[in-house]
């Protein structure tokens, strides 16, 4: 890799491209933060490596980004904390629209469970072997994900009985 990595992330780039070469799509940098872009199926491979082997131990967040492409249209994003050399990395999994589906890692850090579960509820991708996979903010019934870019940002009409906003006058 030719980018200009402090030595710690040097090392950990290094780690994984000679553990996982044939998994590793990309590394770059944006914004002085290392980005590290794998194959959907060897997300939790990766991570137990990073948390074991690297001491990536916490797990800031997992996000979605709908990137509103034909092609692998959901990014499925892990910002990772190495606490002893405060060093930040953040790992990427792209998912498919048709059958948005990426295997949990609540099996390696225990706090994924309510970010995966986040995830799964506005953007509709399945987290396979998640504990408790169920909605956290809309209903269970409700048909849509609100953080896809082709929901409308007045929402779907009758989609959801709203509470009413105005003020009693009694």
């Amino acid at each position: 890799m030719s980018l200009e990595l402090n030595d710690t992330l040097q090392a950990v780039v290094d780690g994984l491209s000679s553990e996982y070469s044939d998994k590793l799509i990309e590394v770059y940098q944006s914004s002085d933060d290392t980005f590290v872009r794998v194959e959907t199926d060897s997300i939790v491979e990766i991570c137990t490596y990073l948390k074991e082997k690297q001491h990536f131990v916490f797990l800031c967040d997992v996000f979605g980004n709908d990137r509103y492409t034909s092609d692998e249209r959901f990014e499925v994003v892990y910002n990772l904390m190495n606490l002893r050399t405060q060093t930040r990395l953040f790992l990427k999994a792209r998912v498919e629209e048709e059958n948005p589906v990426i295997d949990s890692v609540t099996s390696i850090w225990k706090a994924a469970g309510w970010n995966e579960r986040e995830v799964y509820d506005m953007f509709g991708i399945r987290f396979e072997g998640h504990p408790d996979l169920r909605r956290i903010f809309m209903p269970e019934d409700f048909e849509y994900f609100p953080m896809r870019k082709e929901f409308p940002l007045l929402g779907i009409p009758g989609s959801i009985e709203l509470p009413n906003t105005t003020p009693d006058t009694e």
